[in-house]
């Protein structure tokens, strides 16, 4: 297969959409952040699925990045660096959920019942150094980085506006759910930000289409103006 700069964006595209799709998904099945729930599968798929979600999500809005640098500036990078920080630390935490955590639970319970409820807003009864900075960090990142990247999209005008929008809004409403919401109910907050991603690489798709149709049409062009008539 012919690797171009179109193919990676395409990619890109499915990945963001996939990560939103994903982050939907999990909500409706994770299991409560306490020791008793790392023994089961359901445990482990959740976490692998929050994984491959991570890394999808990193893929798709450095494609999204990329394809509006130019216009993006400042604001648009610090609110990649951020939002991509977002999901550089979520996949360091959820592999950790997933495959490092079950297997101190039998000599560690609390340990690891501390650590898999950090997001859980489960006070610590062990000492768990900086991790217990985790929460508040990732709260920052996401939420600012989030916010910042959708207001760049709205100023490059390439992809949907109402993407950006949606994106924003998402953002900005997570940390009222978690003042406001049992953590449970607190999760579906992130329904409103997995149909932006969603949205976003539906546009970064659709908007790779057009490219690719102008530039077909460009070049068609280009070759009957150079065309000879005898």
């Amino acid at each position: 297969m012919n690797i171009t700069p179109a193919t990676l964006t395409r990619g890109a595209a499915v990945a963001t959409a996939l990560s939103g799709l994903i982050y939907i998904i999990i909500q409706f099945f994770h299991p409560a952040d306490e020791a008793a729930s790392l023994t089961t599968q359901t445990w482990v798929t959740v976490h692998s699925l929050s994984f491959g979600m991570a890394v999808l999500g990193l893929v798709g809005v450095t494609g999204l990045y990329l394809r509006q640098v130019r216009q993006f500036g400042l604001l648009g990078l610090v609110g990649y660096a951020m939002f991509g920080l977002f999901f550089i630390l979520q996949s360091a935490f959820v592999f950790a959920e997933a495959f490092i955590a079950p297997l101190v639970a039998a000599d560690a319970p609390q340990f690891a019942e501390d650590f898999v409820g950090l997001f859980g807003r489960n006070p610590a009864e062990t000492d768990l150094g900086l991790l217990a900075a985790l929460p508040l960090i990732g709260a920052v990142v996401y939420t600012v980085g989030a916010i910042l990247f959708g207001v760049a999209v709205l100023r490059a005008r390439v992809l949907s506006r109402g993407a950006g929008i949606l994106l924003i809004a998402a953002a900005a409403v997570t940390p009222l759910a978690g003042a406001l919401l049992p953590h449970p109910l607190e999760r579906m907050a992130a329904i409103p930000m997995g149909l932006a991603l969603i949205w976003l690489g539906y546009s970064l798709w659709s908007d790779q289409r057009t490219s690719a149709a102008q530039s077909i049409r460009t070049a068609h062009g280009s070759a009957l103006d150079h065309t000879t008539v005898f």
